[in-house]
């Protein structure tokens, strides 16, 4: 009864046996070995365009790389107030960007309202030099708050990056899952609607270590590849990563995963939603689950051993949660089976 985050899981078989495979003999160093460009050229396929491909350590590393690489003086990057990049990344994109600072934009359920959003905009346009510039937007795809944000809603906050002259950054940790649930294509969810950087995960969704900065513009290619080098992302022995996603984006297994780390969420929500002591905080999208329980309920189900993480109760449910309650998020993984979420139920 595994929920506490889809980091905890392992790794997918097949993305396993590809490490397995590259581990063998020589290959050349520092991304120019036939696998990676192997799996350059098929992002640039799934993606219907030419991309240009950084492969990094982390979802934290892709975040920060492209926010400093669209670095202004006294620069502001606008995000949801409940954003990772605002709640947990310890100062990194404000570290890498050499002190752009975050303003926080607020929202129901992880999404950045658009009306909040220009008037973030235009306050801080209106503070001149005193009060610094904005210089990009990010948004996650899918929310913190396990939210997926429409092709409309991409169209609002990307019509609004346009019209700001603003680049637009798509935090993507858990991209396949939004896409997924979207039931469209990579090119409709993110270039053909406005985005120009994205973070795309495969860690959480059955990857080892794998995760890389896409651009859209392949013309910031050439210092995208110095800011990569400066901030130690640069991997020697980066057919490691080439090769998980390699496996990973083969027979479209990437999005095999999130399909079931997303059926297994559906199918826990409808338990919780039967239960008489639990119900969730609020509808999502993904494989992300937030839900109300009585703190002993909690304890007790800790104490049968589910495993979950009790989560901060966003300001705009305050009133709602009575003392004697907390709000807990469960999450869902390509390893979670029916049997794990069945077990929880019966617990519950």
């Amino acid at each position: 009864m595994i929920f506490s985050s889809d980091n905890w899981a392992g790794a997918h078989p097949v993305i396993a046996e590809s490490l397995v495979k590259a581990a063998s003999g020589f290959a050349p160093a520092y991304g120019t070995s036939d696998l990676d460009k192997k799996v350059e050229k098929r992002l640039s396929e799934v993606f219907e365009r030419e991309v240009a491909v950084f492969f990094v350590a982390t979802g934290t590393a892709a975040n920060s790389l492209a926010l400093a690489s669209t670095n202004r003086p006294g620069g502001h990057v606008l995000c949801h107030r409940e954003a990772h990049v605002n709640a947990d990344e310890c100062g990194a994109p404000e570290f890498f960007s050499h002190g752009a600072k975050l303003a926080p934009v607020d929202g129901p359920n992880g999404k950045m309202d658009p009306s909040r959003l220009e008037k973030e905009i235009q306050r801080t346009r209106g503070g001149g030099v005193h009060g610094g510039q904005p210089m990009a937007i990010t948004m996650t795809q899918a929310t913190e708050a396990g939210t997926v944000y429409s092709l409309d809603e991409i169209d609002a906050i990307a019509a609004i990056a346009r019209s700001s002259k603003l680049p637009l950054h798509m935090d993507g940790a858990r991209f396949a899952n939004a896409l997924v649930t979207l039931d469209t294509t990579p090119a409709e969810m993110t270039w053909k609607r406005g985005i120009d950087l994205l973070s795309f995960g495969g860690t959480k969704n059955g990857c080892w270590c794998a995760e890389a900065l896409i651009l859209f513009d392949t013309s910031k290619a050439e210092e995208m590849g110095y800011l990569r080098k400066r901030s130690a992302q640069l991997f020697s022995k980066s057919r490691f990563i080439a090769a998980q996603f390699d496996a990973y984006l083969e027979g479209g297994l990437w999005l095999d995963l999130a399909r079931h780390a997303n059926s297994m969420a559906d199918r826990l929500a409808a338990g919780i939603e039967r239960s008489n002591s639990a119900h969730l905080a609020w509808p999502t999208g993904a494989n992300e689950l937030f839900v109300v329980l009585k703190k002993e309920t909690a304890a007790k189900l800790q104490a049968d051993g589910a495993v979950f993480y009790d989560w901060p109760v966003p300001h705009t449910l305050s009133d709602s949660i009575s003392e004697d309650e907390g709000l807990y998020r469960l999450v869902t993984s390509f390893a979670t089976t029916p049997d794990n979420i069945d077990q929880f139920l019966k617990a519950l």
